[in-house]
């Protein structure tokens, strides 16, 4: 059995996606804070939201990280 070859050719679109999709959560988390009075809500959505500002920050150092690698061709 061989092992799959490591395919990295399209991490930077598949981290582009994530990277919009956390974006598009945090705005509609924000949208539902706005319209709630659930304190409870209201703050999972927040700490949410901090979560996914964190998760942003690292997925934005691997898409650079990756287009630099395939810039350079995955050498």
């Amino acid at each position: 059995m061989k092992n799959k070859l490591d395919d990295r050719r399209d991490n930077v679109d598949k981290i582009q996606y994530n990277i919009d999709k956390t974006i598009l959560n945090c705005e509609l988390a924000e949208e539902l804070i706005e319209k709630t009075d659930d304190e409870r809500m209201k703050r999972e959505l927040t700490e949410k939201n901090e979560r996914r500002k964190s998760a942003l920050k690292h997925m934005k150092k691997e898409i650079r990280d990756e287009a630099i690698d395939k810039q350079n061709g995955y050498e």
